[in-house]
């Protein structure tokens, strides 16, 4: 294969084919940092209009770093994987006090950054910064793997390195912007995981799968192991107009975000008696179950999640927290400005409703 032929074919398809897209329009590289943060594991029009919120509140790293980390994840509520905007905040404080407010366009300065790994690295540099690096992100493995037939299962570890080999040779050292993301463009919409557009692709002739007619067999996946699932008692605890709500740790699965009680529950023991000791030993609260709200049900990428919701009656005691860090007794009100994750957002509504104007 000849790279330049390859180069040539994919720029000009992507000068007519790219999208619109408001981190397009922008040379910042703040901006495109926030924009391919967010597109880890997001969709584009997920992202899009967080993407326009948060550079609105927070248009340089110094504006984010100032900020309060509640706010942070309370813009970043619903995007998910939120251990990213934690990140994103801790660095913006790093590139505020350590250069100047600048991001680095030095890859080791910009590497030491938290949460930027070899994706973030490529992509942020060679957009912003016109440095010669290639973006391996899943659209371009896929595009890859067709393209050459590589028989690497794309969820494999170490698969990122068996990628970046070939993305390294491929990727045009005059524009490596713009072919980054053409790559990137180019899985997104015509070398699609489903139903391939191959007579819409301009790589087409290039392509080994399409040669040997093997485009479905392509990318190779190991079979995915079976994800394991967790049940919750939840508890609503009323106590003068105002429910009690806790602060999970700031670091770990969904740090920083604030939920209703809530402790694993085994069979037998979602009985009024079980969920009142087990609600009572990890917030120190003697309570009383009232009645079951309703149920939930919600789904994280490494496990299931259902939950019981129970709502409760304050009865006496002082909060001593098993394994939240804080607490607040909350109205309806002011729960709206709080960051909720999307399990407690599943039953807002049947809360509302019991509760009341």
């Amino acid at each position: 294969m000849r790279p330049e032929i390859l180069r040539e074919n994919l720029l000009g398809w992507y000068a007519t084919h790219r999208r619109r897209l408001p981190w397009r329009e922008t040379s910042e590289p703040f901006a495109i940092w926030v924009s391919e943060v967010m597109l880890q594991q997001t969709q584009v029009a997920t992202a899009i209009p967080y993407y326009l919120r948060f550079m609105n509140r927070f248009p340089t790293p110094a504006h984010l770093a100032a900020a309060d980390i509640e706010e942070v994840l309370k813009l970043w509520e619903g995007l998910g994987y939120y251990s990213r905007a934690r990140n994103l905040y801790r660095a913006a404080g790093v590139v505020t006090s350590r250069f100047n407010g600048q991001v680095p366009d030095d890859p080791e300065a910009f590497r030491s950054l938290p949460g930027v790994g070899d994706y973030i690295a490529a992509a942020v540099l060679s957009i912003a910064f016109g440095r010669v690096l290639p973006v391996v992100d899943g659209n371009v493995k896929r595009v890859l793997s067709r393209l050459l037939e590589i028989d690497t299962p794309v969820n494999r570890s170490g698969a990122h390195k068996i990628f970046q080999l070939p993305a390294m040779e491929l990727v045009c050292p005059k524009q490596p912007a713009d072919f980054n993301q053409a790559l990137m463009e180019l899985g997104a919409l015509v070398c699609r995981p489903k139903n391939p557009d191959c007579l819409a692709c301009p790589l087409a002739d290039l392509c080994r799968a399409n040669r040997h007619h093997t485009t479905a067999d392509y990318p190779k996946r190991d079979a995915s192991r079976k994800i394991p699932h967790r049940h919750l008692a939840i508890g609503v605890i009323l106590k003068k107009g105002k429910m009690l709500v806790v602060r999970r740790p700031l670091d770990g699965f969904l740090g920083g975000l604030w939920e209703f009680p809530a402790v694993p529950a085994e069979k037998g023991q979602t009985d009024r008696q079980g969920v009142e000791s087990m609600l009572a030993a990890e917030t120190g609260l003697k309570i009383a179950v009232d009645r079951r709200l309703t149920k939930i049900r919600h789904a994280y990428t490494h496990f299931t999640l259902s939950g019981d919701v129970h709502l409760c009656r304050y009865v006496t005691g002082r909060v001593r927290l098993k394994s939240a860090h804080g607490h607040r007794w909350v109205t309806l009100r002011s729960l709206a400005g709080l960051p909720l994750h999307k399990a407690n957002h599943k039953f807002l509504d049947a809360l509302k409703s019991a509760l009341g104007p």
